[in-house]
């Protein structure tokens, strides 16, 4: 079984840019049911199907399977909720560790959260200047929740 274990952060500032490199993602979901979600997504030119269990900490069962991208863009169009979740991810080096920076569009334009996965838990790592408030028990930010509750329809008072 694959394990994902993730923090998530909100992101401030632009420090991070530095040296970013970005990917364009579209992503949908068959099922954002709590127990399991089923996420369509294309990232640059490739597809990709990824089943993940409910998360229990900052770890939870994920399976992923590349699939041919016309299925996927098919998928999207025809099967997913709406709306899609689209966003740039980029990759930043930090202290000897890779961190995922999604910068949204569409729907969450505006929000910014850096990820970071671990091996197992417990893990050390060090946090960056331009990493804020951890938002890894809040499921709001879970990208399923934002499909369902765009970021900008929050109140943000």
């Amino acid at each position: 079984m694959g394990i994902e274990i993730e923090r998530k952060f909100l992101v401030t500032g632009d420090a991070w840019r530095t040296g970013a490199r970005g990917v364009f993602y579209r992503q949908g979901y068959l099922s954002t049911a709590k127990e399991r979600t089923v996420r369509v997504r294309i990232a640059g030119d490739r597809g990709f199907l990824t089943i993940k269990g409910e998360s229990s900490g900052a770890a939870r069962a994920e399976y992923e399977y590349e699939i041919p991208a016309v299925d996927a863009r098919e998928m999207l169009e025809r099967l997913c909720e709406k709306p899609l979740i689209e966003k740039t991810r980029y990759t930043v080096a930090f202290a000897g560790r890779k961190w995922e920076i999604d910068e949204f569009a569409g729907e969450n334009e505006g929000l910014i959260v850096a990820e970071i996965e671990f091996s197992g838990e417990g893990v050390h790592f060090e946090l960056p200047s331009w990493a804020g408030r951890e938002v890894t028990g809040d499921p709001r930010y879970f990208n399923s929740s934002l499909a369902r509750n765009p970021w900008r329809n929050w109140n943000t008072a």
